[in-house]
C-alpha cells in the first residue's frame, strides 16, 4: 500500500508526501491525517496473522501497535521502529464499576498498562519511528504529563534528544519523575499548555525540532492500534458505546479513524456510538456540541484531572468529524464526579489516574439521563496507570482534596489510613 499525507478540510484536501515535515495543510493551514491506497490483504488472512503474531518473540510481533502494522503502512521499512512492547493492555470488567455507572456490564481498556503507564506509548512509537525515518535528532513536545513521560522514554531508547517543554507548576510529580528520569531536557513555561504549544512550534521549525504532541498525524496512527487491539480481543464483536476521556482529543480522531478503516477492510460489521467526556472546567469541546454557536477555546483551563487541562484542543475538528459520523455525545463531569467515579475505579481493583476516571463519571451521568442503556454493551477507555498521580489519591481519601478554586471535594468513598498503637490487643480490638 501507498501512504500520504492529506489535507482534513473537505474543501482543500490537498496532498503531501508521507515524509514532509509539516503538521498543518500549507495551503489551507487545515489539519493532516495519514491515507492509505492500494489492496489490503484479505479479512479472514489478516485475523489470522494477528492471532498468530501473539505466539511470536520477534519484536514487532510482540508489540501490541506494530503486530498490527498491515493497517499502518506509513514505514518503508520498520528499522526504525523503537518498540517497549506497547499495547498488549487489558479489558477488565468489573461489576461494582458497572453498577456504580448504571450499567448491568462494563468492561475497562487499561492503557496505564503500557511501558510508561498510559495510552500515549501506542502513539509515540509510531511519532519516534518516522522521526527517525526522517533523519531527526531532536524531538519534543508541550506535556501536562503522560505525552512527556512516554516521548522521553521513546526518544532515549532511539537515540534522540527528548526536549520537553510543560506548564510551570501544573504537572503530577509522578509523571515529571519519569521524563527525568529517562533523561530528558525538561523546560517549565510559566504559560498555560496551549499557548506553550504555540510557542514550540514557532521554535521547532526554526530549531528543526521534531514535534511529537498529538498534532502528529503519525501518532494518531499508533493510537488506531487501541481500538484494533480492543476489536480483536472482543472477537471482532463491536461493543454499542466507546466511552473515552476527552483532553486533545487526539483518541477520539484516532478512535473513530480506526473504527471507519475497520469497517471499510471488512474487520468490523458495525461501528460503536462514540462517548466523548470532559472535566467541566476544561469543556470547550462539550460546549461547542451542546450549543453549536461556534467552537470558543477556554482560556484558563482548570481541573486536577491534569492529563484533560486542555483549553484549545488542536484536534477538535477532526473529534466533531468523528463523534458525528458515530451518532456519538460529548458530555462533562465535575471534579466531584471525577474524583467519586475514581474511588470506585480503585474499589473495584483496577485504578486508574484521574482523567481517566471521566469515562465512569460520564457513563454514570449518560445512564442516569437515559443517553445510555443500562443493558448496553459499553467498553470504556481508562488512559493512564492509578500511580501517575498518587498525592491527589492520599488528598481524597484524607479528605484533603480541594477544587482549583479551593473548593473542598468531599471524601464520599475515602478510605482513610488508621493509626495504632504498638499493642497487638489493641489492635486485634479494633479489628474485631
Amino acid at each position: 500500500m501507498t501512504a500520504e499525507l492529506v489535507c482534513f478540510e473537505p474543501s482543500c484536501r490537498a496532498r503531501f508526501a508521507i515524509d514532509a515535515i509539516i503538521y498543518n495543510c500549507t495551503k489551507c493551514g487545515g489539519l493532516l491525517e495519514t491515507i492509505y491506497s492500494g489492496d489490503h490483504p484479505p479479512t479472514e488472512s489478516l485475523k489470522k496473522t494477528w492471532r498468530e503474531r501473539r505466539m511470536s518473540n520477534e519484536p514487532l510481533d510482540q508489540s501490541g501497535v506494530w503486530r498490527y502494522r498491515e493497517m499502518i503502512p506509513f514505514l518503508a521499512d520498520h528499522k526504525n521502529v523503537i518498540t517497549l512492547r506497547e499495547g498488549n493492555t487489558p479489558l477488565l470488567e468489573s461489576c461494582l464499576a458497572a453498577e456504580y455507572g448504571g450499567l448491568r456490564n462494563i468492561q475497562f481498556k487499561h492503557q496505564g498498562f503500557n511501558p510508561t503507564g498510559s495510552f500515549k506509548d501506542n502513539g509515540m512509537t509510531c511519532g519516534v519511528a518516522q522521526a527517525r525515518a526522517l533523519g531527526m535528532r531532536r524531538v519534543a513536545c508541550v506535556s501536562t504529563g503522560n505525552t512527556s513521560a512516554s516521548m522521553a522514554a521513546y526518544a532515549a531508547a532511539g537515540g534522540l534528544e527528548p526536549i520537553i517543554f510543560i506548564p510551570h507548576g501544573n504537572i503530577s510529580y509522578g509523571k515529571l519523575a519519569q521524563a527525568l528520569e529517562y533523561g530528558a531536557r525538561t523546560i517549565q513555561v510559566e504559560a498555560n499548555f496551549d499557548q506553550i504549544l504555540a510557542l514550540v512550534r514557532e521554535l521547532a521549525e526554526k530549531l528543526g525540532i521534531y514535534l511529537l504532541n498529538s498534532i502528529n498525524p503519525f501518532r494518531i496512527e499508533g493510537q488506531k492500534s487501541i481500538v484494533i487491539e480492543m476489536m480483536d480481543q472482543r472477537d471482532w464483536n463491536p461493543p454499542d458505546w466507546i466511552v473515552l476521556p476527552g483532553g486533545n482529543l487526539g483518541n477520539t480522531s484516532a478512535f473513530g479513524k480506526a473504527l471507519r478503516e475497520l469497517l471499510a477492510w471488512g474487520l468490523i460489521a458495525k461501528t460503536p456510538r462514540l462517548a466523548v467526556i470532559q472535566a467541566a472546567g476544561a469543556a470547550p469541546f462539550c460546549d461547542f456540541m451542546q450549543t453549536r454557536t461556534g467552537f470558543v477555546p477556554v482560556g484558563h483551563p482548570e481541573t486536577l484531572a491534569t492529563a484533560i487541562k486542555i483549553g484549545d484542543p488542536v484536534s477538535w475538528p477532526k473529534a466533531l468529524r468523528e463523534v458525528e459520523a458515530s451518532s456519538g455525545v460529548v458530555e462533562k463531569v465535575t471534579e466531584q464526579e471525577i474524583a467519586d467515579a475514581k474511588a470506585q475505579i480503585g474499589r473495584a481493583g483496577i485504578g486508574c489516574e484521574p482523567a481517566s476516571a471521566a469515562t465512569l463519571a460520564g457513563i454514570r451521568k449518560l445512564t442516569a439521563g437515559g443517553v445510555i442503556h443500562r443493558d448496553a454493551d459499553v467498553v470504556a477507555v481508562l488512559t493512564g496507570n492509578v500511580l501517575k498521580d498518587p498525592d491527589y489519591i492520599y488528598r481524597y481519601h484524607t479528605d484533603q482534596l480541594q477544587q482549583p478554586d479551593g473548593t473542598p471535594i468531599r471524601a464520599t468513598f475515602g478510605n482513610r489510613p488508621e493509626v495504632m498503637p504498638n499493642d497487638p490487643a489493641a489492635i486485634a480490638r479494633a479489628l474485631g
